[in-house]
């Protein structure tokens, strides 16, 4: 049993149809600033990179970073 954690990148764009589209990345820099990360979703929408059901990617919307933790409860015997 053991416990992880864990850090994750959430960037949500508006997108041409009114809904949203979220980019979930793994693992952040852990120096990783908010201007790097605006820059990085300016360069997203600039480029055209994503196509969504919601439409074209048209705005930043949130930025954010999670940490969770996993608790394992269970360890499965190893036969």
């Amino acid at each position: 049993m053991a416990n992880t954690q864990q850090k994750t990148l959430r960037l949500t764009f508006a997108t041409t149809h009114g809904s949203t589209f979220t980019l979930t990345l793994p693992a952040p820099r852990a120096d990783l600033t908010a201007a790097e990360a605006e820059a990085a979703m300016e360069l997203i929408i600039a480029k055209n990179m994503f196509v969504t059901t919601g439409g074209e990617l048209i705005g930043k919307k949130d930025i954010k970073i999670t940490d969770s933790t996993t608790t394992d409860l269970y360890d499965p015997p190893q036969y």
